[in-house]
């Protein structure tokens, strides 16, 4: 697995969304980077990946440009990575399999994951910090996600979710939920559908019926609002390069978006949550290709 590259005459557009924003604002827009999978951090820079390596972007001021976090021993990461509760690392998933934990200052990392011969990638942390929401992979070809919860002991938990696939596991900022999407409501080929279950494990509960392919549902801190991407019907997992709809929605009623962005992009849009501390804005990715 190698870092995604924008194709000739693509570009990387970051743009900010919210409820309250029926047009979403361009922040920042480059032909040389492919970015992926925003996430914002309490002193309000984003986090993005791109090039195999973290990067910061100051949405208030993006002329300053893309900054580099500097983790040398941090293998080439892809777009599932995760900010620490303390506001001072971040968790991110490595080509090598493994997650890594880092200070958002730079410096050296330590591997929280162990040799089981899976892949693990990273999407929630618990609101207290002591325990990781990651999807088990044994097979990248034929993939089939299994939900694990690990502890700062090293100890695993595998949570049952039922056959199909699920990806996208993270906590509500209570931490009473996870939610996740999982293909385990149909037997139709890939149709996710976003649901959530207890965060000691139990009945997962679906949150909308809908005919779109449904990723990545991501709670906003206050948790009044809650965003997703929907991909075409008959979508098999969450490919790059489709025209697909970003979608914010009051966690009250996830069956009637308050606001729909349609963009060029999927695979690394909106990966991991990307809601700012104060929940009034989210960030997001699209990858426009001179259409």
């Amino acid at each position: 697995m190698a870092p995604r590259v924008l194709a000739a005459g693509q570009r990387s557009q970051v743009w900010l969304g919210g409820p309250g924003l029926e047009t979403p604002e361009l922040v920042l827009e480059t032909a040389d980077l492919l970015l992926e999978a925003p996430n914002w951090t309490r002193d309000g820079r984003l986090v993005l990946n791109g090039d195999g390596v973290l990067w910061t972007l100051d949405p208030a001021d993006p002329s300053s440009g893309l900054r580099r976090i500097d983790l040398p021993d941090l293998p080439e990461v892809n777009n599932d990575h995760v900010l620490d509760p303390d506001g001072e690392h971040v968790y991110a998933s490595a080509m090598d399999r493994h997650v890594y934990r880092g200070s958002l200052s730079g410096g050296p990392v330590e591997r929280v994951t162990r040799d089981d011969g899976a892949w693990h990638f990273l999407h929630g942390v618990s609101p207290d910090g002591t325990r990781l929401a990651y999807v088990e992979l044994r097979d990248l070809e034929h993939p089939v996600g299994r939900l694990v919860v690990l502890d700062r002991a090293g100890t695993t938990a595998h949570l049952e979710t039922g056959p199909g696939h699920l990806d996208g596991p993270e906590w509500s900022p209570d931490g009473a939920w996870i939610y996740v999407n999982t293909e385990g409501f149909t037997s139709a080929p890939g149709h996710a559908q976003l649901a959530r279950l207890p965060a000691g494990g139990g009945t997962v509960e679906r949150l909308v019926t809908s005919g779109t392919v449904d990723w990545f549902p991501h709670l906003s801190p206050d948790s009044a609002y809650g965003t997703y991407i929907a991909f075409p019907a008959g979508t098999l997992g969450h490919p790059a390069d489709l025209d697909v709809e970003v979608r914010v929605v009051s966690t009250q009623d996830w069956s009637s978006p308050l606001q729909r962005y349609p963009v060029r992009g999927g695979q690394g849009t909106i990966n991991v949550n990307s809601w700012s501390p104060d929940s009034t804005r989210f960030a997001f990715v699209a990858y426009p290709d001179g259409r």
